[in-house]
């Protein structure tokens, strides 16, 4: 609340709308208040925000494949919020407040074992999905016996299936069967070689996005 000092000609001390009364030495002035600059601070904050939505719902139905993918990247961080940290810097796309995820960009695991050369994926019957490679087992610290590792993710459904067997970086394919209610679903197919002790993994790739026969 406001106090007028000299009758309603006077001066006044206190805040009336956008404005502040002051007095100093005996003057009497008016500032504006700084709304501005609290508005922009809120706008960043939300900008974060969101940011961080976007990545985190993106991530979550991968968070238990995340503690392999990027176990190796989780010295200071869990695995989750190193996976998370990578992503808002990479894959995040679009603008405030319309964030989305690129999901070529996206990284599900995180290594320095080589990756997979020239992957591809297609979708067969039943709800099935197979997926080639070429050999690169030649490549420096390679090994035919490497696995395969392929991720399944359905952004409808908010859900994310992992897949690993005895299909070696050698082998150059792996199918997989998903539950018949993905049928018709869009889904997006990642792939990563892990050793066979499991002590490394390779970046992952995106393949491509299909539709679930």
């Amino acid at each position: 609340m406001a106090r007028i000092n000299q009758g309603i000609s006077g001066g006044f001390s206190g805040k009336v709308g956008t404005v502040t009364g002051e007095n100093w030495n005996g003057i009497d002035y008016m500032r504006s208040n700084e709304s501005g600059r609290k508005d922009a601070k809120s706008t960043a904050q939300l900008d974060q925000r969101a940011r961080l939505t976007t990545v985190v719902q993106f991530l979550r139905p991968l968070k238990e494949f995340l503690r392999i993918g990027f176990k190796n990247r989780a010295s200071k961080l869990s695995a989750f919020n190193a996976a998370t940290s990578y992503n808002l810097e990479h894959a995040l796309a679009g603008s405030f407040p319309d964030y989305r995820i690129d999901y070529s960009r996206a990284r599900i695991s995180q290594g320095k074992l080589p990756g997979v050369l020239n992957p591809a994926a297609f979708a067969g019957p039943a709800a099935t999905i197979s997926f080639t490679w070429d050999n690169n087992s030649s490549a420096i610290d390679a090994m035919a016996d490497d696995r395969a590792i392929v991720v399944i993710y359905n952004p409808a459904r908010q859900s994310a299936l992992s897949f690993t067997g005895n299909n070696t970086r050698l082998g150059c394919s792996q199918s997989v069967t998903l539950p018949a209610s993905f049928s018709g679903d869009e889904v997006l197919c990642y792939i990563s070689f892990r050793n066979a002790n499991q002590t490394l993994i390779s970046d992952s790739q995106f393949v491509c996005s299909l539709i679930v026969l």
